[in-house]
């Protein structure tokens, strides 16, 4: 057995003791494909920087058989990491990842693909997620999308290398795939705003859609059934999910923060964690509540979710109003200061105690109806109270 089959097997008892792997045709799959053919280089974190990182470096091949998500591209421009070869680490927003092999394996078991059915992956990416639904699916049945001509062009030719051969086409993943073709399953491997209607109108009706949300608080992965007259119903899953946003869905940066008094700090018993880490519950409903509001960096404005998640301090929350909130930690006390035309901080506080009202809800208690003339999501029920989705 060579080097890079007993990683994928090991990568594969990972998967399988994180309770993300389950059915055996994915199982084969992900001992089969050689993810090391899709990543000759990526980008490793270097210090807040970016370093690039070769087939020829050391440990390599144990990084690319990794868990962790890795990035090829940033900035949108190819030639950034030859810069970080040449000059050094270098600064930059990923633009272009293979992602978490974890979140990759919830996404396609969410799929529920069945055999003979098409499938249309949106963001080709590495080439990798393709390669594994070829395998499952057979490459005749698999269509893959990118906008960038650049990327799309190496995993083609990746996927060739790997003996693979999917329709690869070059364009606007919003759009579905340029040939108009109708698929039974559409897998976005971005995330987005609001759901194309697009993709509506290039699935089978009973064909399943499965994507990330792009939202800034209480994203995650969504399973819509397409209907039969352009419309589409489905749940918010509750295994979680975070991707990049295709490139028309992204946010705008946010401007810098003020800088607060020392009497603009008061106590509070609402932790930020609670509103922005997705491992708590609150999570998700509180991003329904503070629709627009978004988490940045504190003291510069930048968004967070371009070089991770966000942390438990040193996060404000802004909205395009002008609204803002600050965070921190003093003597082991939450305080926040807040400013802007709302108190966005009073919006959170009021949002918790009506989830705490609501029995709790988790993310997998709401649903998604999406129509030509809305997008909402509802609880438990279609029907009843509704939050807008974009």
């Amino acid at each position: 057995m060579t080097r890079s089959a007993r990683l994928r097997r090991r990568l594969v008892e990972h998967l399988l003791d994180e309770d993300v792997l389950h059915a055996p045709e994915w199982i084969a799959a992900f001992r089969a494909v050689p993810r090391h053919v899709f990543l000759p280089r990526f980008f490793a974190p270097a210090g807040g920087l970016w370093a690039a990182v070769d087939r020829d470096d050391p440990g390599w091949l144990e990084t690319v058989y990794s868990r962790e998500v890795l990035v090829t591209q940033l900035d949108d421009d190819p030639d950034r990491w030859e810069l970080a070869r040449r000059t050094g680490p270098v600064a930059g927003t990923p633009t272009s990842s293979s992602s978490m092999p974890s979140i990759m394996a919830i996404m396609l078991e969410e799929l529920r693909v069945r055999d003979g059915q098409r499938v249309l992956e949106i963001g080709t990416g590495t080439g990798y997620n393709a390669a594994l639904l070829s395998h499952r699916c057979g490459a005749g049945l698999v269509s893959t999308v990118d906008i960038d001509p650049v990327i799309a062009g190496e995993a083609r030719e990746r996927l060739a290398a790997a003996g693979y051969r999917p329709t690869c086409a070059v364009g606007d993943g919003a759009l579905g795939f340029p040939a108009g073709t109708l698929f039974d399953r559409v897998l976005c491997t971005a995330s987005v705003s609001s759901i194309p209607l697009a993709w509506l109108a290039q699935t089978t009706p009973d064909g399943l859609i499965v994507t990330t949300l792009n939202r800034p608080i209480g994203a995650g992965l969504v399973r819509l059934v397409a209907g039969e007259d352009g419309t589409a119903q489905g749940r918010v899953l509750a295994r979680d999910g975070r991707f990049m946003p295709l490139r028309a869905h992204r946010l705008a940066q946010a401007d810098p923060l003020p800088m607060p008094s020392r009497d603009d700090w008061e106590q509070t018993r609402l932790p930020m964690a609670s509103v922005l880490q997705p491992r708590r519950q609150f999570e998700f409903f509180a991003g329904l509540a503070m629709p627009g509001v978004r988490p940045v960096r504190d003291g510069d404005g930048t968004d967070p979710h371009a070089a991770g998640g966000p942390g438990d301090s040193g996060v404000a929350l802004v909205h395009p109003d002008g609204s803002w909130v600050r965070h921190r930690k003093r003597a082991g006390a939450d305080e926040v200061a807040q400013g802007g035309p709302r108190a966005l901080w009073e919006l959170a506080e009021a949002a918790y105690v009506e989830w705490c009202e609501l029995d709790k809800p988790d993310r997998d208690r709401f649903g998604v109806t999406v129509t030509a003339d809305r997008q909402e999501f509802w609880l438990d029920e279609p029907g009843g109270r509704t939050w807008p989705l974009g």
